[in-house]
């Protein structure tokens, strides 16, 4: 059976932040993931999960200046100082809400000259990321953003999150597979789902195109959600779109 979080980053806007763990739960959440909790404390955070009987699932390091049109934090050579505060700011968030998946966001290399540079950098940031959460527990993932949402994102495809498990071949180091941006970059999300579900250490979807709710696009969700059902992943599946109309409304798909 299938476990879905409700991206609270992206639903329930409707209302503000902390009265969102709230409506989850009414909605029939039984866990939350977020994109940036650092807004909130942790005190405030752990009292919204244990008051609404909610889990955290996932949280991302901070990413800098990344949606702000700018390279973001990890893979950038001159910011490796600044990955690493960051990465002991989700350290310290990670160890009173304990969650199960921390994700690191590539960020962009807009000098094309230098994006071996910025690869290797990358790579170096998501082992020192795996060393420090491993004792954790808590698994790390990275994700491939598509191009045209996200230009200059320095991983795009599924090939490339590939590649990179395969150099540094970590124990704790999973993809986070998100349908919406595999579809937009034209990829078989059923084929890598089960040619490579090993790889994949947390899901998230939205409709393609438009990133809504399932139902407004072209992706067939009740067949992924079988499929995903029907294969040996046993993580969380996150909604992370961006509602057409009411939240309360896009949650069709859930029943």
């Amino acid at each position: 059976m299938l476990k879905f979080t409700a991206n609270i980053s992206m639903l329930f806007t409707e209302v503000d932040l902390i009265d969102r763990f709230a409506m989850a739960k009414k909605a029939g959440f039984s866990a939350v993931e977020m994109q940036f909790p650092y807004g909130l404390s942790t005190e405030k955070i752990k009292t919204l999960l244990d008051d609404n009987q909610l889990n955290l699932v996932l949280f991302n390091v901070d990413a800098g200046d990344l949606l702000q049109g700018g390279e973001g934090l990890a893979a950038v050579p001159e910011k490796q100082t600044q990955f690493h505060l960051a990465v002991a700011q989700a350290l310290s968030y990670a160890q009173i809400l304990e969650p199960e998946v921390i994700n690191v966001l590539p960020g962009r290399c807009y000098d094309l000259s230098r994006e071996s540079e910025y690869l290797t950098t990358f790579k170096e940031n998501l082992a020192y990321a795996v060393d420090v959460f491993t004792p954790l527990g808590i698994k790390i993932v990275f994700e491939a953003i598509n191009i045209h949402d996200m230009p200059g994102f320095i991983i795009n495809t599924s090939e490339d999150v590939l590649k990179i498990l395969s150099e540094l071949s970590l124990d704790n180091l999973y993809a986070q597979y998100d349908i919406y941006h595999r579809t937009r970059m034209g990829e078989c999300v059923v084929d890598f789902i089960r040619e490579h579900v090993d790889k994949i250490g947390h899901i998230q979807f939205a409709d393609c195109p438009g990133r809504h709710q399932p139902g407004t696009g072209l992706i067939d969700y009740k067949q992924i959600f079988s499929i995903i059902d029907a294969s040996a992943y046993s993580g969380w599946v996150g909604a992370e779109y961006k509602p057409l109309g009411d939240t309360q409304n896009s949650l069709d798909w859930l029943q």
